[in-house]
């Protein structure tokens, strides 16, 4: 029985960390450390585990794995504690807030071997793995271009602190906006349906249209359009938003010479194949979560089998390197106006 211990006890660590955890017979949430004491305490009243006033103390406890859900720019802080105590780390994206973070958390994975995954969790999905099957087989023909978003009408409803003054709002808390909280998402995605890796990247990154309470625009963005070139010659674009506020939008569309894959857009199917001949074939495999729909991501599953030597890492931090680098080069080629190779 792994023993977990829960760094950051907000929204996301309530709804799906801990949610899945509590599903697996093969672990115990025995410690919980937040900054807020009072909620990590609330929280380990209803669930039976015990709140520490430090991140010392519940590392020194007899834990054998966190999961770190605290604020971005502590992710890295958090997790290369937690591993220089030996322990096995989970970590919520964005990985880090600097890409030298993010690799002094590969080499202290890499110094205590201890397993370092993101919750990249969109790898898993049903409907991702079953699309990028279809690609391998060559359903589709040569793959051309793509296209892929994730927009919602932003965190301020999400956050366990809800309203214009959310965490994710906060630049010294968040760092960066949608293009972290929602791109990192569709960029890594799109490397692991591909099988190929982000060359170059064109992108504007904004602030369109959230304000803090006293009707001052946020400091992060909200908006992020990139034109992304990959290593295999494939080009498409990404949009990650804050502002779709008439409804998510999480799908992804792939064309190729002989048909177009579309993934979780439609309502009914997850999948819809429209090939070149004129067939059309639907597959319903599952839906996609939603921030109102909050079904089993596998994440925890897929760590705690790693842990316990059942499966690899399917997303271990180093493979997720690239995918962090592509975000600071779109920030970058923003900034810049011009392509930034990655």
């Amino acid at each position: 029985m792994l023993r977990i211990g829960i760094i950051g006890c907000g929204k996301i660590a309530q709804v799906r960390h801990i949610t899945e955890y509590l599903n697996n017979q093969n672990v115990k949430i025995t410690a919980l450390y937040d900054v807020n004491f009072q909620r990590a305490s609330t929280l380990g009243e209803k669930i039976g585990a015990k709140a520490y006033d430090s991140l010392d103390e519940l590392l020194s406890s007899d834990i054998d794995a966190v999961s770190v859900c605290s604020a971005n720019f502590a992710h890295a802080q958090n997790t290369i504690a937690a591993l220089n105590t030996h322990k096995h780390v989970l970590c919520e994206k964005p990985m880090a807030v600097t890409l030298e973070e993010c690799e002094a958390m590969v080499k202290a994975a890499s110094d205590n071997k201890c397993t370092l995954m993101i919750d990249q969790n969109q790898r898993l999905a049903r409907a991702h793995v079953k699309a990028k099957e279809l690609i391998e087989q060559g359903v589709i023909g040569k793959v051309i271009s793509f296209r892929t978003i994730f927009g919602h009408g932003g965190p301020e409803t999400w956050s366990i602190d809800p309203g214009l003054n959310t965490w994710f709002f906060d630049k010294n808390k968040a760092s960066m906006g949608a293009m972290a909280d929602l791109g990192v998402h569709k960029t890594d995605l799109i490397q692991y349906l591909l099988s190929a890796k982000v060359k170059s990247v064109r992108a504007k990154v904004c602030t369109l249209d959230k304000k803090y309470a006293d009707g001052s625009k946020i400091l992060v963005d909200d908006n992020a359009f990139c034109i992304y070139e990959m290593d295999n010659g494939v080009i498409g674009y990404m949009i990650a938003s804050w502002t779709f506020y008439g409804g998510e939008d999480n799908s992804t569309v792939i064309y190729g010479t002989e048909g177009v894959l579309h993934i979780y857009e439609d309502k009914d199917y997850s999948i819809v194949l429209n090939l070149k001949n004129g067939e059309t074939v639907k597959y319903q495999l599952d839906a996609i979560q939603t921030n109102d729909n909050q079904t089993s991501s596998g994440i925890i599953d897929a760590f705690v089998d790693c842990i316990l030597g059942k499966r690899e890492n399917v997303i271990d931090g180093k493979d997720v390197l690239h995918a962090m680098k592509t975000v600071f080069c779109a920030i970058e080629s923003s900034k810049s106006g011009k392509k930034i190779e990655v």
